[in-house]
Formats: structure tokens, sequence, C-alpha cells
């Protein structure tokens, strides 16, 4: 074997160490290929720390979000638990809702229609009472500008932190804001409005019919 050779094979081996430490390393330090990094998408911003939302928290002045209901809840929503933007809880999405019509409200703080329309969500739940539980879902990272926005409109209804858009995705949420989605008590989808509503008569309008008794739809 030449001297060119067997410095060539002498490279390759180091290389072939090389990769298998760093392989090693990754692997030890619990962070596999295809887990979430600094780049891919997140439920809210660095910044946003419990600290730096204490403030907006106190300001936006949210109620709890719904503990869990009865049954398992839409089987669609399994396995998705995100923040409770109000407290800063887990929230345990499937079993929130269970038991109990929902509407589902997808907004993100920058969204202009989604200011207009939340104020109408809470005058329709005021309408209702505990009859249905609206719950709002905000679609951005920037937990700390969600509720600010909500202190701003005076809006206090109950939310969740989805930065990742993880619910829409599993509801099949047309890509728009605002966006509702209805839930049935027992857990099936009755309908997705991927539109805005202007007051709370058009939101019972739209809703009431479809929070009755099961018809039919895949939950």
């Amino acid at each position: 074997m030449s001297t060119a050779t067997r410095w060539t094979v002498a490279v390759m081996v180091v290389v072939v160490a090389l990769g298998v430490a760093l392989w090693t390393q990754l692997g030890d330090s619990g962070s596999p290929i295809g887990s979430i990094g600094p780049g891919d998408p997140r439920d809210r911003r660095d910044a946003d720390t419990t600290e730096a939302l204490a403030g907006p928290r106190t300001r936006a002045d949210l109620p709890p979000c719904p503990k869990a209901g009865s049954g398992p809840g839409p089987q669609r929503l399994r396995g998705i638990t995100v923040e409770c933007a109000g407290d800063g809880l887990n929230v345990d999405v499937a079993k929130a809702v269970a038991g109990r019509p929902t509407v589902l409200n997808l907004w993100a703080y920058w969204c202009a229609p989604c200011a207009e329309e939340l104020p109408a969500m809470a005058e329709y739940q005021r309408r209702v009472g505990p009859d249905v539980t609206v719950l709002t879902v905000h679609q951005d990272e920037n937990e700390a500008a969600a509720l600010l926005r909500l202190a701003e409109l005076g809006v206090r209804l109950p939310t969740l932190q989805d930065g990742r858009r993880l619910i829409a995705a599993a509801l099949a949420v047309p890509n728009v804001m605002p966006a509702t989605v209805v839930l049935r008590a027992d857990g099936s989808v009755a309908e997705v409005l991927p539109r805005s509503f202007a007051s709370a008569d058009e939101i019972a309008a739209a809703v009431g019919p479809k929070v009755g008794p099961k018809t039919g739809e895949p939950g």
C-alpha cells in the first residue's frame, strides 16, 4: 500500500469516527432528528417567560380554561396539550372540550378581522351562558401580544396558546383567520366555519342549530 493510500484510509477512518461520535452525542442529549429545534414552530416565544407574562396576564384577567369534562373528547384532538394563556397551566384539549358543546374561535393578535369578531364572541358567550363554551385559540407564538390585545378589547374568554397551530391542523381548518369550529357535546365536529362574524346575532344563527345531538359527522 502506497503512502498516499494509507493517508487516504486514515482520513476516512477519522471522518467516520467523528460522525459516530456526533450521532451518539445527539442521541444522548435527547434531541433526535425530527425534534423541534430553534428554527421550528413553537407555542410561544422565548421572551414570553412566566415573569414576562405576569403583567399582561393581570391586565387581560382571563377566566381559567375549562377543566376536563366527561369522556375522552374528540378523537382528532387527543394527545394535544397546549398552554392556557390566562394562567400558564397545561390543557389537554380533547378532555377540556369533552362533554360540552364548544365553540373554538381561532385567531391571532395581528389579525384585524379577528379583533372585530372577538367582542361579538364574548357577547355570544354572555348570552348563552354555561350551555355552550366559547374557547378562543391564539395561533401565533407571541403570547404577550395576544394577552394585551384581549385586554385592549375588553374580551375575557378562556384562551389556549397554540403557536404551532396544532388544533387547526388536527381539525383540518383552512389556513384563514378568524375561523370557528363548532363541537357537539359528544365531541363530533358539527361544522368548520372559515369566516368572520360581525355580531353575536350572526354567531347565534350559525352556531345555534349545530350544537345539538350528533347527526353522523365523525369526531
